[in-house]
């Protein structure tokens, strides 16, 4: 077993740091003990360097299951940065020759990262079974709620998963994680012995929470144009259109004289890590993005993050703001809306979830009918993975049926999120299931309703408030070429 000695001198010797942060060390103890173990820790704390640490010094074989292609490829490359070359990240974005590679030598490699819809595959799973697991690893454990039933359903697949793999060592990490998610991780990943629970309260004290209400889209394009441009930079702002990041990061470019990019599923696999990169490197200002800029990304400095568009629910939330203040410096988060955007936000809600006439459609359709059905819809591909799970056309309609309700209460707690005149601070904690007694709400806290906040005071600030809006940078993607042709020049 390892000891605590041995934990922090391993610490020292790959990560430079002399100390652990909260919950890690309890993390890799409760490990260390061979207990299976859901780890709650608030972002920026390092979670993925508990399951790195572990492998490193038990020298077994490490299986991480990750929702997002960027997040493997940054976990390879970090592990690389520090010396552990041998890991991989199983991906769609693999050549045949280059995946057909790494299984056939799956037992050579350290650590391995996978998504699930791929660890799920009949050969990929029968291929693991073959090899001794030391630990697997259930990154963002919280999609595993979050995400199902209608987006992504493989992660309710993940005990399957693990039962066949012979219910190995498990690390369940997140950052978000209620009650209920909590108990919905537990019952779906661990079907005997409950796990250990390391728990870090979600509060991030430096980051100040800001809701700003308008009156329309006008408005708040009006006040997204003023705040980025007294701020301190770098900064994220979010998105829940993708065309809407094209369009913002012209205009702050245009407007402003910062370099703003965009960053969103449609970027090629090389535009994303340019962006990403340009990004950590200092070079761009700001970053206009959907949510799948973020998970993994740890750029320390990120001084505001601001929702132009309502989020899904507070647990996304939390998730994205954590991008801010990983330095620990002060940094704030501000989320703006209008009536409007309710109704955009129910649509987006809902529109995964399978009407009861999809479901008819299916259930009345031949075999050759629902082939053509799941070809394109979206709906219908769901309604199929679930049939051939073994669900009936009436058990389905009562899961999505929950699944709206739930939604529709994620929705409403937002709302009353959004509408607070009370401390935003202790109703998040709250929220989370944690106490509160200890939360003295001050006016570097929150801004309630009816309060205005100063960027001064909180010394957020940038110190040239007015830019030259005359000025006319290139666009992102002319940036980005130019990007190319500098490293190509390089080679």
């Amino acid at each position: 077993m390892l000891t605590t000695t041995e934990l922090t001198r391993g610490l020292k010797h790959y990560f430079g740091y002399d100390k652990f942060k909260p919950g890690q060390i309890e993390t890799l103890t409760a490990l260390a003990r061979q207990q299976s173990t859901v780890a709650v820790l608030p972002t920026g704390t390092g979670k993925s360097l508990c399951y790195q640490l572990y492998g490193l010094l038990t020298k077994q074989l490490v299986l991480v299951v990750s929702p997002l292609i960027s997040l493997m490829q940054d976990q390879v490359k970090e592990l690389k940065f520090i010396g552990e070359h041998q890991a991989a990240a199983l991906t769609s974005m693999l050549s045949g020759r280059d995946k057909s590679f790494v299984l056939r030598h799956l037992n050579e490699y350290h650590f391995i990262f996978i998504s699930p819809e791929m660890a799920l595959q009949p050969d990929i799973m029968q291929r693991f079974k073959a090899l001794k697991l030391g630990l697997l690893v259930i990154d963002e454990a919280h999609c595993i709620s979050q995400w199902g039933p209608d987006f992504r359903p493989d992660y309710l697949q993940l005990g399957k998963l693990r039962q066949a793999l012979g219910q190995p060592l498990t690390l369940a990490l997140t950052a978000t994680a209620t009650p209920q998610i909590k108990k919905d991780i537990c019952q779906l990943l661990f079907t005997a012995a409950q796990p250990q629970l390391v728990q870090q309260s979600i509060d991030r004290p430096n980051i100040f929470l800001a809701v700003e209400s308008t009156a329309n889209s006008s408005e708040k394009n009006a006040v997204l144009l003023r705040l980025v441009q007294q701020l301190k930079t770098p900064g994220l702002i979010y998105f829940t259109s993708r065309k809407a990041t094209e369009k913002f990061a012209r205009l702050l470019t245009e407007k402003t004289g910062l370099s703003a990019a965009a960053y969103h599923a449609d970027l090629n696999q090389q535009e994303r890590f340019a962006v990403q990169q340009q990004f950590m490197l200092g070079n761009l200002d700001v970053v206009c993005a959907t949510s799948a800029f973020g998970m993994g990304i740890n750029q320390k400095d990120v001084r505001y993050v601001i929702h132009y568009h309502l989020p899904t629910d507070l647990e996304s939330y939390l998730q994205e703001i954590g991008r801010a203040g990983r330095d620990g410096q002060q940094s704030i988060a501000i989320l703006l809306y209008s009536p409007e955007d309710f109704e955009r936000q129910r649509q987006l809600s809902f529109a995964s979830l399978p009407a009861l006439a999809e479901l008819k459609n299916y259930q009345a359709a031949t075999r050759q009918q629902r082939q053509i059905l799941t070809e394109n819809e979206l709906t219908y591909q769901l309604i199929d993975f679930y049939a051939h799970q073994g669900l009936n056309i009436k058990q389905q309609q009562e899961m999505f049926a929950q699944r709206h309700q739930q939604k529709a209460s994620q929705l409403r707690t937002l709302q009353t999120y959004l509408t607070l005149t009370t401390c935003r601070r202790k109703f998040l904690c709250q929220y989370f299931g944690e106490t509160t007694e200890h939360l003295k709400h001050t006016a570097a806290c929150c801004q309630p309703v009816g309060q205005t906040f100063d960027l001064r005071d909180l010394n957020l600030q940038c110190e040239h408030v007015e830019r030259k809006a005359s000025v006319v940078l290139p666009s992102y993607q002319q940036l980005l070429k130019k990007l190319f042709a500098d490293q190509s020049n390089q080679l």
